[in-house]
This record gives C-alpha cells, sequence and structure tokens, in this order.
C-alpha cells in the first residue's frame, strides 16, 4: 500500500515536472542575480562557471572589489581558457579612496563592456557589480543598457548585495542568499579554499 502511494505520487510529480519542460519553448541566454546578506554568491556564481566549463562553454569573469590575494577560482578556471579581470584595487573600505576606486571599477567595466557582445562568450560573470551600481561608479544606465544589448545566447552572472531594483526587475532568475549562521560571526577565522 505504501509503495502504491508512493508510485502513485511520483507519478504525479512526473507528470508536473514533464509539463513544465514541455512548455519551456524560448531558447536564449539568461541574467541570473545572486544577491543577498548570506555567505554564497561568488560561491555559486563560480559552480556554475565551472558546470559551463565542463560543458565545454566559453565563460568570461570580471571581479569587481577584489585584491591580490590567491584566488582559488581564478588558479582552477583560467588555465581552462576562461578570462579574468580583476579590478585589484582591494575591498573599498580598505582603499577608502573613492576617485582611485571609481577609476578602477570603469577601466574594467571596459572589458566588461567587451564580454558583454562577445557571441563566442556563454557566460559572463560581474562578480559583485551590484556594489558598484550602489556606489555610484557605475552608471546603472551603462549596465541596463549592456545587458540589454547582449548577444541572444549568452547567460551572465550579477553577484553582490543590495542590487538595484531595475537589475532585479531585468532578471530572469534571482536567488536571494539569506544569512542564517555563519562562522566567522562566531570569532572563526575565513579559510582559503573554503572562504576565499
Amino acid at each position: 500500500m505504501a509503495d502504491d502511494r508512493h508510485q502513485q505520487r511520483q507519478q504525479r510529480l512526473k507528470e508536473k515536472v514533464d509539463a513544465r519542460i514541455a512548455a519551456a519553448t524560448d531558447s536564449r541566454g539568461i541574467l541570473m542575480v545572486f544577491t543577498g546578506n548570506g555567505k554564497g554568491k561568488t560561491t555559486a556564481a563560480f559552480g556554475t562557471a565551472t558546470r559551463a566549463v565542463g560543458h565545454q562553454k566559453r565563460v568570461g569573469v570580471i571581479q569587481f572589489i577584489k585584491g591580490e590575494w590567491p584566488n582559488g577560482e581564478r588558479n582552477l578556471l583560467e588555465p581552462h581558457g576562461v578570462e579574468f579581470q580583476v579590478m585589484s584595487t582591494g575591498f573599498t573600505w580598505d582603499t577608502q579612496n573613492r576617485e582611485l576606486d571609481t577609476a578602477a571599477c570603469l577601466a574594467v567595466w571596459q572589458h566588461a563592456k567587451r564580454m558583454l557582445t562577445d557571441e563566442t562568450l556563454d557566460l559572463v560573470v560581474l562578480d559583485e557589480l551590484t556594489y558598484m551600481v550602489s556606489f555610484d561608479y557605475l552608471p546603472l544606465e551603462d549596465v541596463l543598457e549592456a545587458l540589454a544589448g547582449r548577444p541572444l545566447l549568452q547567460s551572465v552572472i550579477v553577484t553582490g548585495r543590495g542590487c538595484h531594483r531595475d537589475l532585479l526587475e531585468m532578471a530572469d532568475t534571482v536567488t536571494e542568499m539569506r544569512p542564517v549562521r555563519h562562522a566567522f560571526d562566531a570569532g572563526i577565522q575565513a579559510q582559503q579554499g573554503i572562504d576565499w
């Protein structure tokens, strides 16, 4: 009896899933936003980038607000043909120099715009882009225009806290990371290979 009920539930679930798959007929790249105050936004983006590379897709990465310390994702993906362009000024709370940070942002944004017109790139990761918009280092209109004009089959991932509502509305997929507990808050040091 329990096995029969389980089989019937699973069959109903299968029918629903099959119907949703059949209804998904649009074929194009998607815009994904990973935002929220929880940990894992960049990790999720690089998980997707790794998956794409594993399927022989071409990937480009722009990293805003990152420093020069060792980058495990870059160490893994760059030898597989993934281009990385890194703002390299470090965290804005360390530099405390709006003019320098804005100039660095605009310089790396030129690489992002190039990637967002490159039809050979299947996926572009714009890591920590949301901060560039909220700090007014990068005009929102430029970002929206570049995303709207990208090649039809190109997917993009935007990460960072406090994503602007216009970016959220434009996105096909939005995931909000919510903090429940974080080891760092309990005084445990951030760990290379785990946290960064």
